[in-house]
């Protein structure tokens, strides 16, 4: 699948470039969310250290944006977050 737009939510700007998003892929999976270029379709958005909190096919984590050049977004590889084994 692909990048879908309509899945992607700004949930805090703080008013210096930072952003939180939330993106959520039922199709994807963590290793296609974080390939770079990925997330090319909100690169005029997305600044250099936003945060995505991602729900992928999955699993749910955290990811970074480490680059954002020529509308070319790299993030780092996601950080997943583990369900509670008790």
């Amino acid at each position: 699948m692909a990048f879908v737009a309509a899945d992607l939510t700004l949930v805090n700007y703080s008013g210096n470039g930072f952003h939180i998003w939330h993106y959520v892929s039922t199709g994807d999976n963590n290793n296609a969310v974080d390939t770079a270029g990925y997330f090319n379709g909100a690169s005029n958005e997305m600044n250099v250290g936003d945060v995505i909190f991602v729900n992928s096919s999955d699993g749910f984590g955290i990811v970074n944006v480490l680059s954002n050049s020529g509308g070319v977004v790299d993030t780092g590889d996601v950080v997943t977050m583990a369900t509670d084994s008790r």
